[in-house]
């Protein structure tokens, strides 16, 4: 359980962190550049739904992708270290990515197929949607980066997970621009 008293510790003002596992690292270190990425793509989700709230089912996934965006960070703050835990750390499973699977195929049913790349637009929903897939992406690119690095390990879980995202995301944002009839279409040499 999370337990919030003091907000403001400033044991990071010399510029480190604390990993949830204890040891402290560098606030640019490519591990919270990873998890602090994901936290900025749950904030931009937030702001969709600021738009879907009339949208049942689309909006009741978002929660739950804020949710799992959560766990994700945990995940990533919590490295796996070959050293036992006193707690069993929090981590991405499968089922959630196949959740993520299952979503995007519920969505993508009604969708006409594209004949031209989207261009982020239409209603604001679908601009946040793209937003948030942009820095989904970002996260993405990190956390792979990450997984690279000499005695750094990410799941193969959660890099399955930000890149479905990523595709909820696209998907989803064709879903809100009226089933994909209000997707701004990308028109190659069009301003030549």
């Amino acid at each position: 359980m999370v337990k919030l008293n003091k907000i403001y510790t400033r044991t990071g003002d010399n510029g480190t962190t604390a990993l949830v596992s204890g040891p402290r690292r560098v606030k640019h270190d490519l591990r919270v550049e990873a998890y602090g990425t994901v936290d900025e793509a749950n904030s931009v989700i937030g702001i969709v739904r600021l738009h879907t709230r009339d949208t049942r089912t689309l909006d009741s996934m978002l929660e739950q992708i804020q949710n799992d965006l959560f766990d994700l960070g945990a995940d990533l703050a919590t490295p796996e270290t070959g050293k036992p835990l006193e707690w069993e750390p929090l981590r991405i499973v499968s089922a959630q990515v196949t959740r993520l699977e299952t979503d995007i195929d519920r969505l993508n049913a009604d969708l006409s197929p594209l004949t031209s790349f989207v261009l982020p637009g239409g209603t604001a929903a679908a601009a946040y949607l793209h937003l948030a897939r942009t820095v989904t992406r970002r996260a993405e690119r990190i956390m792979v980066a990450l997984s690279r690095e000499p005695d750094e390990t990410v799941s193969p879980e959660a890099i399955q997970y930000i890149n479905r995202l990523s595709d909820f995301l696209f998907v989803a944002g064709r879903h809100v621009n009226d089933l994909g009839k209000g997707d701004v279409l990308w028109v190659p040499g069009k301003n030549r």
